[in-house]
């Protein structure tokens, strides 16, 4: 198992930076362009598997267009969410890359159960998150 990465305060800022421009250049983006948190988590791991180089850019996009076409097709009975193509769309990239592999889901379950039950993570956090490097003596 790989070693927390910490960041400092302005690699966090460009991130967030980063992320404000995607929201504020969508289409028809508004002041909320989210409806459901969950979207706000979607679209945020989506950015955030790509700056961490699980794949290309254009491969999500492909995978998104390739979602949304099934559903013009007739070949999806839910209602019209952007966001859920979004969401199958990372799926599907991910899987492709084996991010979603039993071993791979299996590790990160691991490490989910080891978090102590007081570490709040039951609950919803609408804010970033930062956390501050290590302080070494």
């Amino acid at each position: 198992m790989s070693a927390p990465v910490h960041h400092d305060a302005a690699e966090l800022d460009e991130a967030r930076r980063r992320i404000e421009d995607l929201v504020c250049g969508l289409p028809d983006a508004g002041d909320q362009p989210f409806e459901q948190p969950w979207e706000l988590r979607a679209f945020a791991m989506a950015v955030a598997a790509y700056d961490n180089g699980h794949y290309a850019w254009s491969e999500f996009q492909l995978s998104l267009v390739e979602s949304i076409r099934r559903w013009e097709d007739g070949q999806g009975s839910e209602p019209w969410s952007y966001y859920e193509h979004w969401l199958v769309a990372l799926e599907a990239v991910l899987a492709d890359k084996g991010a979603l592999s039993d071993s791979a889901l299996d590790e990160r379950t691991r490490t989910v159960l080891a978090t102590p039950r007081n570490a709040n993570h039951h609950e919803a956090h609408r804010d970033p998150v930062a956390i501050a490097p290590a302080l070494t003596s």
